[in-house]
């Protein structure tokens, strides 16, 4: 095994541990990060090669990049000592071209002469293939971690690294600002903003050649990152004006933008808890925010009022008969977000292959949320319960795996007790009203 250093972007730390593990995961690389701490953006692992460091980190969102770990420091003086132990090792890079660079946390930024004062200090690694500030085949990078006192500026690290550069992320590749709302072609009041609908992705497994679903798509959101990663897509909404868009603006126009309409299968005016998808129909991860009724109320398929409806039923309207024609909008009914996530908890059970994820959001107000809250089904696995906070309320990235047979967990909804408040509520109320 060798050491290897990370280094991660300063967005949702929270996130990172899960999206790590994920990606371990899905690609089979044994990792352990249980010392991965929310505090400092440097994290030395234990990999097999520089291959494993590649595919862990080449899709990854909260991470800058990776490492071959060559020595670690307090000062200058404990990291060349820690490079010079293992200078044999480094023998096969002497005649490659290469470069030195630096990366700094909360520190200032070096001056050129200091910077090339550095760069001498290591001259005893002895490289004797051409400096490439362009193109080299290597890049050697010093890192150092600060700790800011206040407003003051540290000037001396508390931390230093130095590696050879492996891989960098997408992040670093700009994936996240290419697919920001703010340059995408088609968007609404609902659309899932970009780091956060990739990092699901992420979490969910979304990969190559595999089918993803959103039940919720809205703008698609979830669908264009998913398509990003490779898998094929499909989803379905109730709202067929979103679906539909505008004028020649719609969620096609999003494939298009980012070349990837060989990606998108199709989506549905459909009800997701009346699904119409066959039962064979073969789904290898579910990833979606579902409506919680904020920027408009829960609703599915149904009458309010039954018996008023059932007298509707037969009405004709030049000749034809209502509900049979192509300009017919059915009727719609309040639900409960409980029973909807009830819906998609059976629904990714029925349909996930064993090690299938299911990913979505979930909106809980800070002063009620307890760990019951939580939806479970007996043969789901929660893996991560993720929190996004705001000022008074959260949203939460839950993340599922289904087991096999022999898994027994428990079947339960804390939503559904009398006590809890409905968040819609509580929300355009402020939540100054607590739960009693």
């Amino acid at each position: 095994m060798k050491q290897y250093l990370i280094y991660f972007a300063q967005s949702f730390p929270n996130f990172r541990r899960a999206e790590l593990e994920s990606l371990a995961d899905l690609y089979n690389i044994p990792l352990h990060v249980s010392h991965c701490s929310e505090d400092s953006p440097f994290l030395i692992v234990d990999l097999e090669n520089d291959d494993q460091a590649k595919k862990l980190i080449h899709r990854s969102i909260l991470t800058r990049s990776i490492y071959e770990l060559w020595g670690y420091g307090k000062n200058y003086n404990e990291l060349h000592s820690s490079v010079k132990t293992k200078c044999n090792e480094f023998d096969k890079y002497k005649n490659v071209s290469f470069k030195f660079d630096f990366e700094s946390f909360k520190g200032g930024v070096k001056s050129n002469n200091a910077k090339a004062e550095l760069i001498e200090s290591f001259s005893y690694l002895a490289f004797e293939g051409k400096i490439d500030l362009k193109n080299p085949q290597e890049i050697f990078t010093v890192l150092e971690e600060y700790r800011p006192h206040g407003m003051e500026i540290a000037e001396i690290p508390i931390n230093l690294w130095f590696g050879r550069l492996i891989q960098t992320s997408a992040r670093q590749n700009k994936i996240v600002e290419k697919y920001d709302l703010k340059k995408r072609k088609y968007i609404g009041t609902t659309s899932f903003e970009s780091e956060l609908s990739l990092i699901t992705c992420n979490l969910g497994q979304v990969q190559p050649g595999k089918l993803t679903y959103d039940p919720f798509t809205g703008t698609g959101s979830f669908l264009v990152t998913a398509a990003y990663f490779g898998a094929l897509v499909i989803g379905s909404d109730i709202d067929v004006r979103m679906l539909q868009g505008k004028k020649n603006c719609n969620i096609i126009s999003n494939f298009k933008q980012y070349n990837t309409l060989d990606k998108f299968i199709d989506v549905l005016t459909m009800d997701f808890t009346h699904n119409a998808l066959r039962c064979n129909f073969s789904i290898d991860n579910i990833i979606c925010d579902p409506p919680y009724g904020v920027r408009e109320g829960l609703r599915v398929l149904g009458a309010k009022n039954p018996e008023k409806a059932e007298g509707r039923k037969n009405n004709v309207i030049n000749g034809e008969i209502a509900y049979l024609r192509r300009d017919f909008i059915p009727p719609k009914k309040p639900y409960q977000l409980s029973s909807l996530l009830d819906d998609l908890l059976n629904f990714a059970n029925n349909r996930l292959p064993i090690g299938g994820r299911l990913a979505f959001w979930m909106p809980t107000a800070n002063d009620d949320f307890q760990e019951h809250l939580i939806p479970q089904h007996e043969k789901l696995e929660l893996l991560y319960c993720l929190e996004q906070e705001f000022q008074k309320w959260s949203r939460r990235l839950l993340v599922y795996v289904k087991r096999n047979e022999n898994y027994i967990g428990i079947t339960s909804n804390g939503l559904k007790t009398e006590n809890i408040k409905q968040f819609r509520d509580r929300y355009f109320k402020g939540f100054s009203e607590r739960s009693r």
